[in-house]
């Protein structure tokens, strides 16, 4: 056997540790939790499971963004145990007719609390809400990748977002030699 294909076979060895590393899970049953469109009811739960607050994720049906972060990121197992374990996860539809409770109780349509109340024009939008509903940070458009949007979440859960700008966190990062992709 040539030296090439000897390490050819030693290479697919180690696609199965590979692949390991970071399973993969449905975002939908793993990373989104249900709600019954009662975000006041959402920040009682994060209160009580002492999440740091809550992320929704603005998003559309048609959004090729929205079906990129789904596809590469919502669906790793890390991000998926990282993120739940800091926040309760949601998602309201910009265009959606659906009625949900916003923080204070009022029943509004779901693309009204998108647009009215938090000016979201494009997706996708997450905002990290403190668990009195009030808005620590926001963030517009996909994350490069899995790396960055763990990133985000610790950018708002240990509180950077209160002295320093993302862009800056992630340079910080990456200059430290924290980037693994």
């Amino acid at each position: 056997m040539t030296r090439i294909v000897k390490w050819f076979w030693v290479w697919l060895g180690f696609l199965p540790l590979v692949a390991m590393s970071d399973s993969l899970r449905d975002p939908a049953e793993h990373f989104f939790h249900q709600s019954f469109g009662d975000l006041q009811e959402e920040l009682s739960l994060a209160r009580s499971e002492n999440k740091k607050g809550i992320l929704v994720m603005f998003e559309t049906d048609d959004c090729p963004w929205c079906k990129k972060m789904k596809a590469m990121v919502f669906n790793r197992a890390s991000i998926q145990d990282y993120f739940r374990a800091h926040f309760r996860i949601l998602t309201v539809d910009t265009e959606g007719d659906t009625s949900i409770a916003d923080f204070s109780g009022s029943e509004v349509a779901e693309k009204d609390f998108a647009l009215k109340y938090n000016r979201v024009r494009a997706t996708p939008v997450f905002a990290f809400f403190d668990v009195n509903g009030e808005l620590m940070m926001r963030y517009t458009g996909a994350t490069r990748d899995a790396q960055e949007f763990r990133w985000l979440g610790e950018f708002v859960v240990d509180d950077h977002y209160r002295s320093t700008k993302f862009t800056r966190f992630k340079r910080d990062r990456r200059v430290r030699g924290d980037d693994k992709s």
